[in-house]
């Protein structure tokens, strides 16, 4: 069939078609909203448009960027425009400097370094070592790191590079070396002057009901007093901590402090609790929370601190697999404050923690990194807890205000009785599978760094356990009697430098006329 020429109207009116018909199969290319250069952590929508090594790209699905998300390596969300290429980002960022550690094991060291500038933005550091015949790297999304994994007793070269969205790199940083320590097996525990056997409790910096008690009236049968608590004085994610003596003058407080220390006693700054939560997401966050901290401490002459962080304070990233290798910046910083307040004040500052069995025990069964659909705070502190278990004086898991967690018999345990206290106690003493990936072991702590948490009393929380009920937990572990219910798979033998027992409260032990001290003093003294 022959074609007659077409009008110049009808062109137009078919040119309008196909535009139509290609807004309609290209929906990306409609509205467009230039994003710029690609990024992670950014919420991208369906008519946004990136650059990434030189090339256009249009978004085909709303989402929010993570790292190896780029444009190339996920067609599903990315398509590639054609066409004229926007203009390409040629410009490396700068070297990063100062790099230096904070601390450092018989198997890692921390780094941390003075970040780099882009024209655009830097999106990342990598770092690179070498030492012992071996090399390797790891990457980061902040200005700190730390790398695991290493020889004891040798002698590590490390170097970092920054790149930016487009992928171009800087030049390396100036090289840094340090030697990792010698291994000892097990590690000596930190010096602290504690008894071997401790009774830890909670002192309440505000009156909930329970009785305020001025600091030098606490039961002389507390070995360690926990002041609670420091709390954020700039918002959760400022990194500011502060904290004013509740019904006494700084005067007064400060003398109560000397007077405890006096009698042998230890008495701690905790910082967080259930209302006051800590999101590090900074450098600039972390290095507020070590200035303030340190001061707080110097101020009132604290022997050492508690991490009390509760609710959200600590989550784990998606895709941040490795608890080793942790890059989630609130879990990193933190990392890196408590190994500048330890090195700063010394060996025998004492660094304890109180996690809930959330974010440390159901790490077993889910890990917040990796599980598809569960909440990202789950086993949260275990990083923390491997990163500083050199320096850890002992950590006192909540077993109060706690769902059903499964053990290391892939049984369900529920608080308030013996079963409970032994089955989440031998997770710490024997060690688990993270995420039940038998590739990624969370490793045992010593026994004497190991705590068992309880409430005083019945008012203190869900999960009270009789002090017949506690006892017999903790002769199953130390002693090898049995339960009845939960096989130990510790060693007693090895278990009994157990460390001790925390309550919260002091107060509310007073309140409960001193039940919790008056019965379980007496039985740990038995165990020395």
């Amino acid at each position: 069939m022959a074609v007659s020429p077409r009008t110049s109207a009808s062109r137009s009116g078919f040119q309008c078609l196909v535009a139509i018909a290609l807004l309609c199969l290209f929906p990306a290319l409609s509205q467009a909203a230039d994003r710029g250069a690609w990024a992670p952590n950014v919420s991208y929508a369906v008519s946004d448009i990136v650059t990434y090594g030189g090339k256009g790209y249009d978004c085909r699905q709303n989402h929010t960027s993570l790292l190896g998300w780029e444009p190339p390596n996920v067609p599903a969300l990315w398509l590639e425009r054609t066409g004229t290429p926007p203009p390409t980002d040629t410009q490396a960022p700068t070297a990063p400097s100062g790099l230096t550690s904070p601390g450092k094991t018989s198997n890692s060291v921390s780094l941390t370094w003075t970040g780099s500038t882009d024209n655009v933005g830097v999106t990342g550091y990598e770092v690179s070592f070498s030492g012992g015949g071996v090399s390797g790297a790891a990457t980061s999304t902040t200005t700190s790191a730390t790398v695991s994994g290493l020889s004891a007793n040798t002698t590590y070269t490390f170097t970092v590079k920054a790149r930016d969205a487009a992928g171009n790199r800087s030049a390396a940083s100036s090289a840094y070396s340090t030697t990792t320590s010698p291994v000892t097996d097990p590690p000596p525990p930190p010096t602290g002057d504690v008894p071997s056997k401790i009774l830890v409790g909670y002192w309440h910096n505000f009156d909930n009901g329970s009785g305020f008690i001025r600091l030098r009236n606490v039961s002389t049968k507390w070995d360690v007093i926990n002041v609670s608590f420091a709390e954020p004085t700039n918002g959760s994610t400022g990194g500011t901590i502060g904290f004013t003596p509740y019904g006494t003058s700084e005067a007064d407080f400060k003398a109560d402090v000397a007077y405890l220390k006096s009698l042998g006693k230890k008495v701690i700054i905790s910082i967080g609790g259930a209302n006051g939560q800590v999101r590090l997401e900074t450098t600039a966050a972390r290095d507020a929370f070590v200035n303030s901290m340190r001061s707080i401490i110097e101020k009132y002459g604290f022997d050492g601190m508690d991490i009390d962080f509760e609710g959200h304070s600590l989550s784990i990233n998606p895709g941040d697999a490795d608890f080793k290798n942790p890059k989630t910046p609130v879990v990193v910083n933190l990392i890196s404050a408590i190994r500048s307040l330890r090195n700063h004040f010394g060996t025998k500052f004492l660094l304890t923690m109180a996690p809930e069995t959330f974010f440390v025990q159901l790490g077993y069964a889910f890990y917040g990194g990796t599980c598809s659909g569960c909440d990202t705070r789950a086993g949260a502190y275990l990083p923390v807890i491997y990163a500083v278990r050199d320096i850890l004086s002992w950590l006192q898991v909540q077993d109060y205000n706690s769902g059903p967690i499964t053990g290391l018999d892939d049984q369900y345990h529920n608080m308030g009785n013996a079963d409970f206290h032994v089955a989440m106690t031998d997770m710490l003493l024997t060690g688990f599978p993270v995420g039940r990936n038998a590739n990624n072991v969370f490793p045992a702590l010593r026994p004497d760094q190991v705590v068992i948490g309880l409430p005083a009393n019945g008012d203190a929380g869900g999960g009270y356990t009789t002090p017949a009920e506690v006892q017999r937990a903790v002769n199953a572990l130390v002693k090898g009697t049995s339960i009845g219910t939960y096989t130990v798979r510790s060693s007693p033998a090895n278990n009994k430098s157990f460390r001790g027992l925390m309550s919260w409260s002091v107060n509310w032990d007073a309140f409960a006329n001193y039940e919790f001290t008056n019965s379980h003093r007496p039985y740990l003294d038995s165990l020395k």
